[in-house]
């Protein structure tokens, strides 16, 4: 993924704020003995404080004997993006015509080294965690090992930890553009007001200190 330095986030804060409320991407593992890799489409829960994501997969999963082989994957999750047209992105003095099409989109990359987690205790705080996560309302049972509901469901999977070894994030919003062009852009997305809009305009807006010419990525 290319970065160019007004793509970049200003600090490790701003991607993991990010991260922390787009928790479903790809877990991408090597295949092995030279065949393409894995893509595993997943939810996760990414620990900023522990440095690590956590996530479950059915034991059937033809991904794992990739994973043990190979345990360094990248997490990969991309949201907040939308398509716009050439005629946004023309500076006032030129044609509508001459603008450049581009896509904005927020990225974030997690490479990881993977830890299989197969002890059915560690399994249950692992869930425990994801379901804390992702239904912090409650409402559902905790996991325990030979407890009802999910004690006997224990068996049909296993854990994985992602020890986060690298990141690489981008939020790609027309930061070398200038002010005009970006406040015009803004007006556009808030008009046209598709899905996705209203989350790029707002990274938009946010990161309106930076300042320039063209962003291709």
């Amino acid at each position: 993924m290319l970065i160019h330095p007004w793509d970049a986030p200003r600090d490790d804060a701003e991607w993991q704020r990010w991260l922390a409320v787009h928790d479903f991407g790809q877990l991408v593992v090597n295949g092995v003995g030279g065949e393409p890799p894995h893509v595993q489409p997943l939810h996760f829960t990414y620990d900023a404080e522990r440095g690590e994501a956590v996530t479950h997969l059915a034991r059937p999963n033809p991904l794992w004997p990739a994973l043990l082989a190979a345990p360094e994957v990248v997490l990969s999750v991309v949201d907040d993006y939308v398509y716009v047209p050439g005629p946004w992105q023309a500076d006032p003095e030129q044609p509508p015509e001459h603008g450049t099409p581009t896509s904005f989109y927020a990225a974030v990359q997690l490479r990881c080294r993977a830890h299989v987690v197969d002890d059915p205790a560690e399994k249950a705080e692992l869930l425990n965690r994801q379901v804390g996560h992702l239904q912090p309302e409650g409402g559902s049972a905790r996991a325990a090992v030979g407890e009802e509901p999910y004690g006997r469901l224990l068996s049909g999977i296993r854990g994985v930890r992602l020890e986060v070894t690298g990141v690489r994030a981008k939020f790609k919003y027309a930061g070398r553009r200038t002010a005009k062009v970006q406040d015009a852009i803004a007006a556009r997305l808030a008009e046209r007001g598709g899905p996705r809009d209203a989350a790029a305009r707002e990274h938009l807006v946010r990161r309106r200190p930076d300042r320039g010419a063209d962003d291709q990525g």
